[in-house]
């Protein structure tokens, strides 16, 4: 099965994500006004440049279609931490029934998976 259909729309949103924050001083605020404050400290700065190089990273591989297992596996370590130190204690909705909730970054790793498995988990014949 072809991935592109899903490759495009998660880079577009990671890239999008990642290029904001760079450039609104969102990066730097999560850094420093968050990750700092939650332990990070004085490394939440370089975590939250990290974390917003990745998804443009892995936009770009996902697009090309290049090395989208590691770059898909190290979005998802991303989003679940995010779910775990944000989102969960917001509830389950983004918008809607809440705000800044998880339903978005569960949406997305199962995206992820199913663009690094696009035969499901069936076991690999050689």
């Amino acid at each position: 099965m072809n991935t592109l259909l899903l490759r495009i729309p998660v880079a577009i949103i990671l890239l999008v994500h990642g290029l904001g924050g760079m450039f609104n001083n969102g990066v730097n605020d999560f850094g420093n006004l968050y990750l700092n404050h939650v332990g990070f400290a004085p490394f939440g700065l370089y975590i939250a440049w990290a974390i917003k190089i990745s998804h443009v990273i892995a936009a770009v591989l996902l697009l090309l279609n290049k090395f989208v297992k590691p770059a898909s596996i190290i979005t998802i370590f991303v989003l679940i931490m995010g779910i775990a130190m944000v989102h969960f204690k917001e509830g389950w909705f983004v918008v809607g029934g809440g705000r800044n909730g998880m339903e978005f970054n569960f949406l997305l790793i199962f995206v992820l998976l199913a663009i690094m498995f696009p035969n499901g988990f069936k076991k690999e014949t050689t």
